[in-house]
């Protein structure tokens, strides 16, 4: 608003007298809206000026977590979110106050405008199990009695969806999961993650390049029960892996687990390795009982130290199994006091004692139980295919 001026002309006053009279006025008689402050900018004159330019888009916000990471996954927030919808999350199952076996199968889907960034299971306030999609159908392990079960789903943005609800657990406990080789979601990776994989560019199979491998369901022949998996193995580089791995779900409660799988290899002279492992994080430790009988290396049975992630040769040796012939292999590991538990490997019915322990891997932020099978290329990357066949875990 223009300044409205304080005096009034006189005009029997002298030229000069107005003049200082003007003077005062200008410096110390306000106006408009507001005061002028010392040393602020000269107020705008009428009219208005010219609006200001349009800005430009604001800048990207800064990543929550990426794949380059530190940490493997986005931490779990501890306390977990309380119940909210930045956007749409639904929870198809269990229903709230439902009765329930465990392991409880949540299934859950979200869909915010961003991309998602995770979905998680809480249960009594520890994260369980995470998945980078933006659905899930997830085995929850959990003792009988009332839990209080939360799925949350964040977006790339920050943004956060919960639901909570409680779930009354009531015994028997399924005795573990059956023909894990028939299951959709197998998820498979080389030397490193892929591109297009939510970790990209972190480790997976190692080795000196990527493998050309293909998994394929459904195989009647060779089959045991007409639902064997067959994972084929070749590429241009030697000493590359493949890895193959099933998420099955999460929990604290159970302990024990036993691999039981059989396998049929078709060219087994030309066969680095091949891993049967198992996965079990929580609390940011993930406990991880691998083996790998190292037909080229050591002639053993390897099996994993989580802590210091290097590969241990135990007193069983493994020799190459004959062609075309199914093999029965049964591990049985445990978590105790905190480790990791090599008890036993049993291979056709001939049970070896491993009794081997190690510290769990630190500062794993995957929550999940999850099983996995690997194929090791040799110097020559020479081709070859396995069969597996009734494949289970059992949890307890």
């Amino acid at each position: 608003m223009r300044a409205k001026l304080c005096i009034r002309a006189d005009n029997q006053i002298s030229s000069i007298f107005i003049i200082l009279v003007l003077a005062v006025v200008l410096t110390g008689c306000g106006g408009g809206s507001g005061t002028q402050m010392a040393g602020g900018p000269t107020p705008s004159p009428d009219p208005a000026p010219s609006p200001s330019a349009t800005p430009g888009p604001s800048a990207s916000p800064t990543p929550i977590w990426t794949p380059s990471s530190a940490l493997p996954a986005p931490p779990a927030p501890e306390p977990p979110p309380p119940s909210g919808s930045s956007f749409p999350l639904t929870v198809s199952s269990p229903g709230n106050g439902a009765t329930v076996n465990s392991p409880a199968n949540v299934v859950a889907s979200a869909t915010p405008s961003n991309p998602i960034l995770d979905m998680r299971v809480y249960v009594d306030g520890l994260a369980v199990f995470m998945t980078f999609l933006n659905s899930m159908d997830a085995r929850i392990w959990m003792d009988p009695g009332v839990h209080t079960l939360e799925v949350t789903a964040t977006d790339k943005t920050g943004a956060v969806s919960a639901t909570i609800l409680q779930v009354n657990v009531v015994a028997p406990q399924a005795a573990g999961v059956n023909d894990i080789q028939t299951l959709p979601g197998w998820e498979s990776c080389s030397a490193l993650f892929p591109p297009s994989a939510a970790r990209a560019g972190q480790v997976c199979a190692a080795g000196l390049g990527n493998a050309v491998s293909t998994m394929i369901p459904g195989q009647t022949t060779p089959s045991l029960d007409n639902q064997a998996t067959k994972f084929t193995m070749g590429g241009p580089t030697g000493y590359s892996n493949e890895l193959y791995f099933k998420s099955l779900g999460g929990g604290t409660n159970v302990s024990h687990f036993i691999y039981d799988v059989w396998f049929l290899v078709d060219n087994p002279t030309v066969v680095q390795g091949l891993e049967f492992d198992v996965n079990q994080t929580f609390g940011g430790l993930r406990w991880t009982w691998g083996t790998e009988c190292n037909f080229k290396g050591t002639g053993k049975w390897d099996i994993w130290d989580p802590l210091n992630e290097k590969w241990v040769p135990s007193s069983v040796a493994c020799n190459p199994f004959p062609a075309n012939t199914w093999i029965h292999l049964v591990w049985n590991f445990e978590r105790v006091n905190g480790q990791v538990h090599y008890i036993s490997v049993t291979v056709n019915g001939v049970t070896s004692n491993v009794d081997a322990f190690f510290e769990p891997q630190q500062k794993w932020t995957l929550e999940d139980i999850n099983i996995a099978f690997q194929m090791d290329g040799d110097f020559r990357q020479d081709p070859y295919n396995v069969w597996l066949d009734k494949m289970t875990l059992q949890v307890f």
